[in-house]
Formats: structure tokens, sequence, C-alpha cells
């Protein structure tokens, strides 16, 4: 969808290429959506596609990582890793063995708001890789060695991210904005968290959150509707019906305006800095879409590139974009660059994002945007993993089925009258909220870190 996803590129399968090339060749509107229902009641989106011996699921459930239970962060992105590692009468390494060998992909990830899944089959090994991912969410073993195997490898990630500076403005980044919130809280865990985490607490959250009234798919290639309907109910029919209420309550980013700097001891420092922006159902959404990339969400043609790096080389990148949430709305951005030269960068970000908000967009980058927003969107079609993931996420947002129809004329329908009354409210200056990891000259902070490792 139109906000930074955390689609990651994935090995494809045989065949996938010519798929991809098929649909990059068509128009968003070529691209039929259906609703299809199983007799047992479970509804999923699916684009029909027989080019190609292939089938692509996607599939979310909303709650995600913040309904980790307190003490426990990280359990929902510990289940994600071990839901494939062992399920009914395989053990971790037959069922790796399976997938590998009938050319089959299942993986699970965690956010903050979603928990969600991802399948990929060839269609002669279907019926084998349904049961195989229906034993995954239905029966996993949790097994004793794959759980400390994957919770050792959590762990290492962890130390590894105590030093790494991206990570450390991250995190301390929010923080900071959502100290008594789930979303203040690290998704992955930390030492003492993971340490607690159980093959109780797994199972537990497993038959706790994974449930049908929570639950979107997304399909994609070579399967009719009447043959997709009963493969609903044989995936997902033994999962709880309902869940308890979900008592993630809305926020909004606090200690907004706040510079804090974190010492360490390396050259280039690491910028990360933000404040509140607009939920992805505010009528301003699409035109705070536009605006945003403008300032910073569109790479070489944004003004935060020009100025940053084009014409003052201060930077390698420098960016802007919305990240909205189910319970609250985020406006980030970030550099890195030259210790010596992180005071100039970010009196230059904050200049252009006074700048826009005061004045908005010229005329000409407004038509520039739209142009290449609307000329580009077919490319997301680019392969069906990537398809079916839209299709989840516009039912997350509840974009209507029609979406890949209308979309465009939602961007073609911001005016520069819109863009510049959207952009006084969305872009606050004064707002930022600051994190600076490294040994940055020249910065006056607000409050001060200690000292990390190096």
């Amino acid at each position: 969808m139109d906000m930074m996803s955390k689609f990651l590129s994935r090995a494809a399968l045989p065949g996938l290429f010519l798929l991809a090339l098929l649909v990059l060749a068509l128009p968003a509107r070529a691209v039929e959506v259906q609703r299809v229902v199983s007799p047992g009641g479970i509804e999923a989106w699916l684009v029909e596609d027989h080019g190609n011996p292939i089938l692509s699921m996607e599939f979310s459930f909303k709650g995600g990582a913040s309904l980790d239970p307190a003490g426990k962060e990280g359990t929902a992105n510990m289940l994600a890793a071990t839901l494939d590692e062992g399920a009914g009468p395989y053990d971790s390494k037959a069922f790796r063995a399976k997938l590998e060998n009938l050319s089959i992909k299942i993986s699970f990830s965690a956010g903050l708001d979603r928990f969600s899944g991802s399948f990929q089959t060839l269609t002669r090994n279907a019926e084998e890789a349904y049961e195989l991912l229906r034993l995954s969410l239905s029966d996993p073993r949790f097994d004793e060695e794959p759980v400390e195997r994957i919770r050792s490898q959590i762990l290492v990630g962890l130390a590894r991210e105590e030093t790494d500076p991206d990570a450390i403005a991250g995190r301390t980044l929010w923080k900071l904005w959502f100290p008594d919130h789930p979303y203040g809280r690290p998704s992955d865990g930390t030492t003492e968290s993971l340490a607690a985490v159980t093959r109780a607490d797994l199972e537990a959250y497993r038959t706790r959150e994974l449930t049908l009234d929570r639950l979107k798919i997304g399909v994609v290639g070579d399967i009719t509707p009447e043959a997709l309907g009963p493969v609903l109910d044989r995936l997902f029919g033994s999962l709880p019906a309902e869940g308890d209420p979900l008592e993630v309550a809305e926020t909004r980013p606090q200690n907004l305006g706040e510079t804090l700097v974190i010492e360490q001891e390396v050259p280039q420092s690491v910028v990360s800095l933000g404040h509140e922006g607009v939920k992805r159902d505010d009528p301003d959404y699409y035109t705070a879409y536009v605006v945003n990339y403008i300032l910073g969400g569109g790479g070489f043609a944004s003004r935060l590139f020009e100025e940053v790096r084009e014409k003052r080389g201060l930077a390698y990148s420098v960016y802007s974009y919305l990240y909205p949430f189910d319970n609250a709305a985020l406006v980030l951005g970030g550099t890195a660059t030259a210790n010596e030269r992180v005071a100039e960068s970010l009196s230059l970000i904050r200049a252009e994002w006074a700048k826009m908000a005061q004045e908005g967009p010229s005329a000409e980058e407004l038509e520039n945007a739209k142009t290449y927003l609307t000329g580009s969107f077919p490319l997301r079609f680019s392969n069906s993993p990537r398809i079916a993931g839209m299709l989840v996420g516009m039912q997350q947002e509840d974009l209507g089925i029609d979406y890949l129809d209308k979309r465009n004329a939602l961007i073609e329908a911001v005016t520069l009258e819109d863009a510049k009354r959207v952009a006084a409210r969305l872009f606050q200056p004064d707002n930022l909220t600051v994190v600076v990891v490294g040994k940055p000259e020249g910065i006056e902070a607000t409050r001060r870190a200690p000292q990390t490792g190096g």
C-alpha cells in the first residue's frame, strides 16, 4: 500500500519471472480482483492467473507484536520464526526438507500491528503444500531444539544491534515517542524478555491472537474461485473463530521537539527524526503522500536530496516518509553524515521542512509528483507475492476491492490548494524529535544519553 511496507524481496519460484513480465505489461485496471468466500465463511481476495503453474498467498492477523505480554516482548517475533520449524508429524529437519524438495515457501513475520504469513507453491505440489501450511498454523511442534536455536539467533541479532547506529537511533526514537505504549517496546524483544518466553507462551499467543475474525487473505495465481473456497477452509478452518477484543490504545507521539544525542565512536553520525503524521484513513492522506514525496519521499527527485546531497554533498541518503499505524501516525526522516557536518545537514533538513510547511510545493513539483506516482504504480505488480500483499493491505485498510482501479484517480485529484493546506498541517519543524547517534559537532541537545559501545 502507499506506506512504507515490510515487503522483502523473495526468491522467485520457477516461472515467476515470466509472470512478473506479464503483469508489468498490463495497466493496474487489467488486474481483476475477485472476492471469494469459502463454504465455511472465510473470505479471500483473488487475482486469478493461469499463465504459470504458481500460487502465491499472503495473509495477516490484526494485532502483531503490540500484543506481546508485558515482560515477554519478542513473543510474536519468536512465534513467527518457529511456526515453520516443525509441525504435526514432521520435526524441524523433516519439515524444512519437504519445503525445499517441493519448492514450497512458507514464512511468517510479526510487525507492530500485524502477524503475517507468506506462502508460495507450484500448483503440481499444491496438495502437499496446503497440508504443510495447515500444520504450521494449527499444529506447530515448538520442539526444544529449534526453539532454543531460534532464540539464540535472535539474541545474536540483538547483540549486534547494540552497537549499530541505525538500530540504536530507531529504538531510541520509538522509546521517546511511546514511553508508555506497546509501540515503544522492542518488537524483537530484549535479552531479558526473550529469556522469559516459554513454549507455553508461544502456544498461548498462537491460540489467542491468530483468529479468523482478525484474518485477511490475498491470493494470486493458478486457481479458480471455486477451487479456492475449500482450500481456505482446509488451511484456516481449524483456527479459533474469535479472539479477545484488541486492547492497544490510540496514542500520539510524546517528547516532540526534543533533540537527543547518543555518543558513539564512529566517523559518521546517524540522524533519525520525525513527528506526528496522518493516519491511512485520514481524508488528507493522499495529499500528504504526494507532498511528502516532494519533500523527501521521492529519492533523487526530492527537495531534501537536492539540498543535502546534490548541492552540498553532505550525505549519501536523506529521506522522509509517512508511517501510519493502526493506533498512531508518524512522519519519519533521516540521514547519515560526517560528524563535523551533522549540524549543517540537520539545519538544512529543518529549513526544508519549514519551507514546505510555509509555502507548500510549486505547481510544477506537484504535477511532476503526480505523474511519477501514477505512472510508477503498475511497477508494484512486479510479482505475485507483491500483488497478494497488496490485496491483503487493501482489506486491512478498508480501501475497497476496486482500489487498484481508483487509486491513481485519488492521486490525480490532489490540487495545488490541497497540497499547500496539507503541507502546512503535516510538516511541523518545531515538533521534530531528533536522535543523533555518533560524535556530532555543533548539535545542541535537549537531553544526552550515556555513551554506548563502539
